[in-house]
């Protein structure tokens, strides 16, 4: 089990707070799509995917871009049992649809960076700290299911 400091309840929680789900979700995997262009085959069935402006265009990638951002709620409401939270999105993943475990890696990396981005100077390393606690937590649970 993690445990989790006071600060860093209040931190993550606060970063979802002000959170633009419509904006952030979006950006991060299309910079996920974007920088990491093996990710694509996944999203086969998105459409055109063939460059930088397709990816940014796509309302399939942003609509997952949201969904994606929108399942992070249920670690948020269940930061003591996280793994067990996302044991069937683990299931659904890894047996389903096959997804490489090192992607969720490259997706909380650059969610990171578009906080980072978003939050500005307020994105301190004690808050990123934090932030990449609780996202590091979340890849170890989606990835629980392929060990």
């Amino acid at each position: 089990m993690v445990e989790w400091t006071d600060f860093e309840r209040a931190t993550i929680q606060g970063i979802f707070d002000k959170m633009e789900y419509e904006v952030v979700g979006p950006a991060a995997l299309c910079r996920c799509l974007v920088v990491y262009p093996w990710t694509q085959r996944y999203f086969g069935n998105f459409g055109n995917l063939y460059n930088a402006a397709a990816i940014l265009a796509n309302p399939l990638v942003a609509k997952h871009g949201t969904t994606i951002l929108h399942g992070l709620d249920r670690a948020l409401k269940n930061m003591d049992n996280i793994k067990a939270t996302y044991a069937e999105l683990s299931v659904l993943h890894s047996e389903k649809l096959h997804v490489d475990p090192d992607n969720f890696k490259l997706l909380s990396d650059c969610l990171t960076i578009v906080v980072a981005a978003k939050m500005g100077a307020d994105f301190t390393p004690d808050v990123q700290a934090a932030f990449q606690k609780f996202l590091s937590v979340v890849v170890s649970a989606l990835g629980r299911q392929y060990h």
